[in-house]
């Protein structure tokens, strides 16, 4: 943020917009797929649901900026933050995460259910006290563990629309979470390859930092393969049918020449290219079950294959 922000920007600052962002899109996902072709859309709880789950992503990241100050002020990626800077003070930073959480549950309860509540509270206490209070100090494996957190938004999403109460809700919804459950550590340690030099400023235990670049080039390369085995789940599970299976295997091929390239890089940047393809990688895949979920039923009259057994 420069000198001359508003106070009205530095608040928005603190709710780390971009990555609530994708929070909410991978949400609204889960809510898109959860609902049936056939059956009429709940808009007040797609509504609601979106934007509680924004306000408690948003809390989460401003409690995130709280933990983090000390970090902030010596890595070069987040010196402008708020709270680096003094901009804010720290109890600002503390009554503004407080207000949106409770805005949050106050919505989700209200408006959704209390199964969506309950799961996106546990969400954010995930992100803003296991992970960024006690995992990302702790321990080199911090962003597989802590990934959990993040890769919650469809349930939480799936949630609002079904309250996980009909009979395959838990397992369609969990399949999600897996994808980006998976999808996160290559995610993240291309970005910590790039910014290895600010966590090591910061005494944070990143792989790059605790086990070297070469050893993190390998391991994003094996989690790739991984991710690209998880994405093809939902079609073996029936879940989705020969157009996403085409999809992500495409965009999974070319994550694949992202992380093999990065095991001999033409230049110190490209890992920040391989963190920028691993976003578009994860909307793309996504898009492509959306697609599949809603378009394709109707260029194809015959029965959608389902997940549940049949009798």
């Amino acid at each position: 943020m420069t000198a001359g922000s508003t106070l009205a920007q530095q608040y928005w600052a603190l709710t780390k917009p971009r990555i609530v962002a994708l929070i909410v899109f991978t949400a609204v996902i889960g809510m898109l797929l959860a609902l049936r072709p056939d059956e009429a859309w709940p808009w007040l709880r797609l509504l609601a649901g979106s934007v509680g789950i924004w306000l408690a992503a948003a809390s989460a990241a401003a409690i995130n900026h709280l933990l983090d100050q000390r970090i902030d002020k010596v890595m070069v990626r987040t010196s402008e933050r708020p709270l680096a800077t003094g901009a804010l003070r720290p109890r600002q930073v503390l009554v503004f995460a407080l207000v949106l959480g409770v805005a949050s549950m106050g919505i989700l309860l209200a408006w959704v259910n209390a199964i969506s509540a309950v799961l996106t509270f546990g969400g954010l206490i995930g992100y803003a006290v296991i992970y960024t209070g006690f995992l990302k100090r702790a321990t080199p494996q911090n962003i597989v563990i802590g990934g959990l957190a993040g890769a919650v938004p469809p349930l939480l999403g799936w949630a609002t629309v079904t309250g996980m109460q009909r009979e395959w809700d838990w397992a369609h919804a969990l399949l999600l979470v897996l994808i980006i459950f998976v999808w996160t550590p290559p995610h993240f340690w291309a970005l910590a390859i790039f910014r290895r030099d600010d966590y090591s400023r910061a005494l944070i235990p990143m792989l790059p930092v605790t086990h070297g670049v070469h050893y993190t080039r390998w391991q994003i390369l094996l989690y790739t393969v991984l991710l690209v085995v998880v994405s093809v789940l939902p079609w073996v599970a029936r879940m989705s049918g020969i157009f996403y299976l085409a999809g992500a295997l495409v965009l999974g091929a070319v994550f694949l020449w992202y992380a093999w390239r990065l095991l001999d890089p033409p230049d110190d940047f490209f890992a920040m290219r391989t963190f920028r393809y691993s976003i578009v990688y994860l909307m793309a895949l996504f898009a492509f079950l959306l697609v599949d979920h809603w378009l394709m039923p109707l260029l194809d009259p015959a029965p959608a294959l389902e997940f549940a057994p049949q009798p």
